[in-house]
């Protein structure tokens, strides 16, 4: 038994994240902060599975490789997407090929990077992709593993693939490419190590066939901005047409997901170059929010520069979704860095059609226009950019300061080698944390604190229906935030901001850290 093609990612991707995509970022941290038993009830709780063992829903990139197989001529019944935790269901003698979607591999992105380095260990997702490549099931049958997804860049070394038991790794697009590859496997023959996806056109994306994680839908590709350190944003910008689109909102609406519109910036669908296409991007929004069952919209990236060059599409858009008061709309923005110098230098085209110069004014007015329409952005901040200098870290600083007034999450991030400065930097350490970058670190989270409560009260009305979970949760914040605040004081008054010397002590066991107690608060809420 078996079938032929089985499609699955690992355990941390197979999961709606009780509705708030943003604890995907849970994905990132290393084991060891809470239990298991917290972090997948309450942070990752899994994705639900068909008895058969087929996931109901899957990561957007699975689906979009599940549906490429399909058009390309493989039965349906050869290929199944799978839930992680039922692959002994499903795989078996006459399996020929297990695909596996995959965001951070060797736990190496940023975020995980970021978290890793402060507090040691290693992050849940590199974890749980070991645990499918050594599956019992596997491991018994042996069939060829081809990887794909985000995080497909790690694993371009043949030493690596080789030590992992990895055939093949596509990099990049994989609609083309797939079908022959997958092809090939399932025959038996010889397999290259890496394949090189190509641009695929948008008629050419296939349309999904079964619902998508938290009712993630394609609206356009690549960015065109240019940000040297960002694969995305080198990418060629295609949008895809609304019938496209509208056919996968219908197919996650059929499931009981509700659409979360997906695009590096969704304020630029159907725009030629940088500038707003105010019409399309209407029409979009307005097809979808009153398609049949459709009763709200998410988002998930948009651009500050966007926001600033065309505030009345904000306004639009608000009054399009109905967000007034505690019904809000949040998605990811990169602020980056509140220092023009490094703008000029790495991203210029992030702040088009802006100047460099004006970037700082740019990120407070965009969060102004924002917060005057209901959107709440979660912005990323980037620790270490190349030739970055104390004060460039001073003028983030600064500009952090003076976005408190908007209701925001703000993610300081540590800079990872990768896209166009690969080969021309390294990536950011523990070991390079200077003073200065503590108290950036320690600016974006006491930001965070002032706002997390209020926006989890409003958020979990909308989103969680489980008590449970939404006690859980309300309990693990307010513990959280008073042990970070505990330690970030510790680390200002008697270490001078030495965050390195601080985790130090504390690996050393000369610095005492009281053990988190949020494992029996989960267990005494279950009782």
């Amino acid at each position: 038994m078996g079938y032929p093609i089985v499609l699955t990612a690992d355990r941390t991707l197979m999961s709606e994240y009780g509705g708030a995509m943003f604890l995907g970022f849970s994905a990132c941290v290393p084991r060891g902060l809470v239990s298991d038993s917290v972090y997948f009830r309450i942070f990752c709780p899994p994705a639900k599975a068909n008895p058969d063992g087929s996931a109901i829903v899957a990561p957007y990139g699975t689906r979009k490789i599940e549906a490429a197989l399909l058009d390309y001529g493989f039965r349906r019944e050869d290929v199944i997407v799978a839930h992680p935790e039922r692959l002994e269901k499903i795989i078996g003698p006459e399996t020929k090929v297990l695909g596996i979607t995959e965001n951070d591999p060797l736990g190496i992105g940023p975020a995980t990077t970021t978290f890793t380095e402060i507090f040691g260990g290693e992050a849940y997702m590199a974890i749980k992709f070991r645990e499918l490549l050594n599956h019992p099931a596997v491991k018994r049958f042996r069939p060829r593993i081809i990887v794909g997804g985000a995080g497909a860049w790690q694993l371009e070394d043949e030493g690596i693939r080789r030590e992992l038991g990895i055939d093949t790794v596509v990099i990049g697009e994989g609609e083309r490419v797939v079908g022959p590859l997958f092809e090939k496997a399932v025959r038996g023959e010889d397999l290259p190590g890496v394949v090189y996806g190509e641009i695929v056109g948008v008629e050419e994306m296939p349309i999904i066939r079964g619902a998508t994680i938290d009712g993630i839908v394609e609206i356009a590709r690549g960015c065109g901005r240019g940000c040297d350190f960002c694969v995305p944003t080198l990418q060629r910008f295609r949008c895809r047409p609304i019938e496209h689109i509208l056919k996968e909102v219908e197919v996650n609406v059929r499931a009981g997901r509700q659409p979360l519109l997906h695009a590096e910036d969704v304020l630029r669908y159907g725009a030629k170059g940088l500038e707003v296409n105010r019409q399309a991007v209407t029409e979009l929004f307005k097809n979808v929010k009153n398609y049949p069952g459709v009763e709200r919209v998410g988002i998930s990236h948009f651009a500050l520069a966007t926001v600033v060059s065309a505030p009345d599409l904000i306004e639009e858009l608000s009054n399009i979704l109905n967000l007034s008061g505690k019904r809000w709309i949040s998605g990811q923005t990169g602020i980056e860095t509140g220092s023009p110098r490094l703008i000029e230098m790495h991203m210029k085209g992030k702040c088009k059609p802006f100047a460099p110069s004006e970037w700082p004014d740019i990120v407070i007015r965009a969060f102004e226009i924002l917060n005057e329409n209901n959107w709440v952005p979660c912005g990323t901040i980037i620790l270490g950019l190349p030739r970055e200098e104390e004060k460039d870290v001073e003028q983030t600083i600064s500009l952090i300061e003076k976005l408190q007034p908007f209701k925001s999450i703000i993610v300081p991030l540590f800079f990872v080698s990768a896209g166009g400065l690969k080969e021309r930097s390294r990536s950011f350490k523990l070991d390079d944390v200077t003073p200065r970058h503590a108290e950036l670190l320690f600016k974006c989270w006491k930001h965070n604190f002032v706002w997390m409560n209020r926006i989890f009260e409003e958020w979990s009305e909308m989103s969680i229906k489980s008590r449970l979970i939404k006690s859980a949760l309300r309990m693990l914040i307010s513990y959280g935030i008073r042990q970070a605040s505990k330690y970030m004081d510790i680390c200002e008054r008697e270490y001078g901001c030495d965050l390195k010397a601080m985790i130090m002590d504390y690996r050393s066991g000369q610095l005492k850290i009281r053990a988190p107690v949020v494992t029996k608060v989960f267990k005494a809420l279950l009782r």
